[in-house]
């Protein structure tokens, strides 16, 4: 059950409670016919169950049938309550619901009228009877005004706290999107590069060059000269380290071998074993194997800190990534905006046309497997939806 189900149950409970106490009761404060003694007694405890619906709407009902109660129902000889004691909770638990729901104006009418009804109608002497009931609700009210500040506080933490995250999960996508797009920029940048040394190059490198096969090379050239401009102009916005293109190179699939020595000398139990020649593996896949298993290692000394951890990597037809760690053997560090390495790793995959899954392993750790085309975006649909095909981690 949910807690505006439970607040109903309890309000139709004690709703019953008061009026099974007000009915029997009533002939001794008020001198009512029988037939008539159920109605009275259901004005006095029935408005408390609009204290969720409407309690605004409780309160006047339960205010209004107390004041036509005191003024036009004689009293029992000796008894001085104009209503009974069941009314008076009840309005002042309306009360109460009306200072957590109800706007400041009527909130302030019903402290007034409320303070005004029992001052006047409940007997007393003196300034106790003219200040009490009015101090008395005012704390009343003060309560319910500040049960309902610490409320509505917590709410919009609550509500910022969503939109942080979820701002920090679009940053950190983007964030990703625009590495992948420098990454990309930097390796056609490279080919690109190529193409027009090549072309250049050739009439010199070749013999027997026509005039006609010369200028179809500086034909081609001069393209790949203005689509390496073009896509500099247009990527080369993203880049923020403040590095030209031909001046930050990227890692390779075999520079994979230093990123496990690092984390081995910064103190991570790492062991890996790798099945084929990472040298023969494409550029932009090897970016991408090489970024994710950076992302990995990085999420798995952050988040199991002092856990061994076991990579794989098979190169076939198709490259598997497996990076397995045990549970934390120290506390983790806190993160502030940590939680989003998994979707910048997905992104990076999908980018090369591969796939990433990550899930916690059975023993408290996390795994994390990564399957690429050797070939950028010719990953095998068939292949991707079977037997995911990845070796068992090295024991």
């Amino acid at each position: 059950m949910t807690v505006r189900m439970w607040i109903d149950v309890l309000t139709v409970i004690t709703a019953t409670v008061f009026y099974s106490v007000a009915w029997p009761t009533l002939h001794v404060t008020h001198v009512v016919p029988p037939p008539v003694q159920p109605f009275i007694a259901a004005l006095a405890a029935f408005p408390i169950l609009l204290i969720r619906v409407n309690p605004a709407l409780g309160w006047a009902i339960s205010a209004g049938s107390a004041l036509v109660i005191a003024l036009a129902i004689p009293h029992q000889p000796g008894s001085d309550l104009p209503f009974q004691v069941v009314h008076i909770l009840s309005l002042i638990a309306l009360l109460f619901a009306v200072g957590l729901r109800a706007s400041m104006q009527i909130v302030a009418v019903a402290w007034v009228a409320t303070s005004l009804l029992f001052a006047t109608t409940i007997a007393g002497d003196g300034v106790s009877a003219a200040w009490g009931w009015p101090i008395g609700l005012a704390a009343v009210v003060l309560f319910a005004l500040l049960v309902r500040w610490l409320v509505s506080s917590r709410v919009q933490l609550l509500r910022q706290e969503e939109e942080n995250e979820l701002e920090r999960a679009r940053r950190a996508i983007l964030e990703e999107k625009a590495r992948i797009a420098r990454d990309l920029h930097d390796v056609v940048a490279h080919h690109m590069s190529l193409v027009v040394v090549q072309a250049q190059t050739a009439p010199y490198r070749v013999d027997g060059v026509t005039p006609a096969a010369r200028a179809e090379f500086d034909s081609i050239g001069a393209t790949a000269r203005e689509a390496l401009n073009e896509i500099r102009g247009m990527l080369g916005v993203l880049r923020s380290d403040g590095q030209l293109p031909e001046h930050a190179p990227q890692p390779k699939a075999a520079d994979i071998f230093g990123l496990f020595e690092g984390a081995r000398r910064a103190g991570v139990a790492i062991e890996w074993t790798v099945d084929g020649d990472l040298a023969a593996i494409p550029e932009t896949t090897g970016l991408a194997l090489y970024r994710i298993a950076q992302e990995s290692l990085s999420n798995a000394s952050r988040h199991a800190p002092g856990a061994p951890v076991r990579v794989h990597i098979t190169c076939g037809i198709e490259l598997h990534l497996r990076v397995v760690n045990g549970p934390g053997a120290t506390p983790a560090r806190p993160v502030g905006n940590g939680g989003h390495g998994i979707a910048g790793m997905r992104a990076r995959a999908l980018a090369a046309g591969g796939e990433v899954t990550a899930d916690p392993s059975p023993d408290g750790g996390f795994e994390v497997r990564a399957r690429l085309p050797r070939t950028p975006g010719t990953l095998d649909p068939l292949l991707a939806a079977g037997d995911d095909g990845l070796p068992a981690a090295p024991r």
